[in-house]
């Protein structure tokens, strides 16, 4: 018997040296269209959400020189960062992860409501997945069209 899906893709993290320069090519070649930007000078990054045809697309720059942006193009260059999945049930799902043995790091709750953690790109062929729920998670979460 097949597993349930873990949860519902909420968006796809693109790591860019240049939101400016990805935004024209996501906005004017591909016709997504602009949901709202955000910068975290703590964490070193600066994003821009966009929406295409219902998926989301986050763009990620850095800001800093520690920024794990900078860290992430140095290494692999512009390209696909992450995926995230809304898990509504998001803390209880890692736990079970993690008691199946699969690598989760950097487990963070924000609120009773809003949990995060990512499955380890060594454990999922070379892909860092986010999963979570609420904000500042989900790219969809209404906090974020309220600012």
């Amino acid at each position: 018997m097949a597993n349930k899906p873990i949860g519902k893709l909420d968006h796809i993290g693109v790591a860019v040296k240049s939101l400016a320069e990805a935004r024209k090519f996501f906005e004017d070649v591909l016709g997504a269209r602009f949901l709202y930007e955000h910068e975290n000078r703590e964490a070193g990054f600066k994003l821009i959400e966009l929406d295409l045809n219902g998926v989301t697309f986050e763009l990620l720059e850095p800001l800093g020189d520690n920024s794990f942006v900078r860290a992430f193009l140095e290494k692999r260059g512009e390209g696909l960062h992450h995926l995230t999945f809304d898990v509504p049930n998001s803390k209880e799902k890692i736990a079970e992860l993690k008691e199946q043995g699969v690598r989760v790091v950097d487990e963070r709750e924000f609120a009773p409501d809003s949990y995060e953690a990512f499955i380890s790109p060594r454990t999922s062929h070379g892909v860092l997945i986010q999963i979570g729920s609420g904000y500042p998670t989900l790219a969809r979460s209404a906090e974020w069209f309220k600012k």
